[in-house]
């Protein structure tokens, strides 16, 4: 009698979860197949297309025939605007070999944890955190070790706090500013007091700015590699094209850093990936080089939607928002509906809260316990302003119908 194929699959499987936001997406997506209109802000993917500009680089590319194999990590023209993004915004300076772009910002952050982290070493993650993080470290055998961010502090990484969490085994700190999903970001005062643990402690970071240019502060985001050479040689910045351009489906990220880490992506990605798209690099670079003029009107209207669900937010009792200095997510505070109930049903986590909010307003909101929070829930303000309206009346009227 054969083993089940279940049985035959790989014990490391059992580390994993399921992306709680996907699976949030999928269920809101099954709700619509069945004709009920539900408004979904689980994803973090920006509503508005790629630039015109952007799609025609990847026509051209495709009319002159670039459909083979590239360099591993990525095509010259690509890394070279890499090269000029770098010197421009951080003025940091890495040369071809110091750079590689992979299949979206994920792919890329897998491979650095693949080539940094061994059995038992420990990952830092300032929490809340993306959802992926601490599953790639888990399935490259790394220890996760979560750094509590309180909301007073603005969810802001504390060196306190750092400092209280290091070990022998502490080998990366993952920093992501602006974070997902509070919007946080890392002021230079902050990094700078980080940067010296960082150092003393031989840290290795990995720099998640991926919602760089999504930025609502005056200032633009420092970047730690930028603090002083000894951080450069100690810092692997990961980011993308996904956000800033509206290019989600497009699978473009990039790394830049020491070439001893960068080589070593670059050989795992020799036997994974062989190269990113093709294609996707030409408009990649294009984007890179010339998208700011297309970026700078999402910016704004990012702004004004931020701005009004904010607002919304604290207009219902029971959950007050903090406006987020980046990204584009809300992370309101739900404490208040956790005990309540609804037809004599107790609503205490914000799992029970986010299922409440689908079966009963038919808005998909994302529970913030994955993130590292129960008392928080995470929507997405990349979406139209009259879909946020509609959504924003239809969490109103079901808060109003709690007991």
């Amino acid at each position: 009698m054969p083993r089940p194929l279940t049985d035959m699959l790989a014990s490391r499987l059992s580390l994993l979860k399921p992306s709680p936001t996907l699976l949030l997406s999928a269920r809101a997506r099954e709700l619509k197949a069945k004709g009920i209109d539900v408004l979904d802000f689980s994803g973090g993917e920006p509503d508005f297309d790629t630039p015109a500009p952007i799609k025609d680089a990847a026509i051209k590319a495709l009319g002159e025939g670039f459909t083979k194999y590239t360099a591993v990590g990525g095509i010259p023209e690509l890394k070279e605007a890499i090269r000029e993004k770098f010197r421009r915004d951080q003025g940091l300076d890495f040369s071809p070999r110091e750079i590689v772009a992979s299949n979206g910002a994920k792919h890329t952050l897998f491979e650095l944890f693949q080539v940094l982290v061994n059995p038992g070493d420990q990952v830092l993650l300032p929490s809340p955190a993306w959802v992926s993080y601490p599953d790639q470290v888990l399935l490259n055998q790394g220890e996760p070790v979560f750094i509590p961010c309180r909301e007073e502090d603005g969810f802001r990484l504390e060196p306190e706090a750092l400092s209280a969490v290091l070990t022998p085994r502490s080998k990366v700190l993952v920093l992501n500013s602006p974070n997902n999903p509070t919007g946080s970001i890392l002021d230079r005062d902050r990094l700078e007091k980080i940067a010296e643990i960082v150092l003393k402690n031989d840290l290795l970071v990995i720099s998640d700015e991926i919602y760089e240019k999504i930025n609502y502060t005056s200032a633009p985001v420092p970047s730690i590699a930028a603090l002083d050479p000894a951080l450069r040689s100690r810092t692997v910045i990961v980011n993308g094209v996904s956000k800033t351009y509206a290019m989600t489906g497009w699978r473009i990220g990039y790394a830049a850093g020491p070439r001893e880490i960068m080589e070593a992506v670059d050989t795992v990605q020799s036997q994974t990936a062989s190269n990113p798209n093709s294609i996707a690099q030409k408009a990649a670079a294009y984007a890179i080089r010339s998208g700011e003029e297309y970026f700078s009107p999402m910016l704004v209207e990012y702004r004004k939607r931020r701005d009004w669900v904010v607002k919304a937010f604290n207009g219902i009792p029971g959950i007050r928002c903090a406006p987020p200095e980046g990204a584009f997510y809300v992370f309101p505070n739900v404490s208040g509906l956790l005990t309540r109930s609804y037809k004599g049903v107790p609503i205490h986590t914000v799992y029970e809260l986010a299922e409440f909010f689908l079966d009963v307003a038919r808005v998909a909101m994302v529970p913030g316990t994955p993130f590292g929070s129960p008392l928080h829930m995470r929507l997405s303000y990349a979406a139209s302003q009259e879909a946020l309206e509609e959504a924003l009346k239809r969490l109103s009227e079901a808060v109003a119908l709690l007991d």
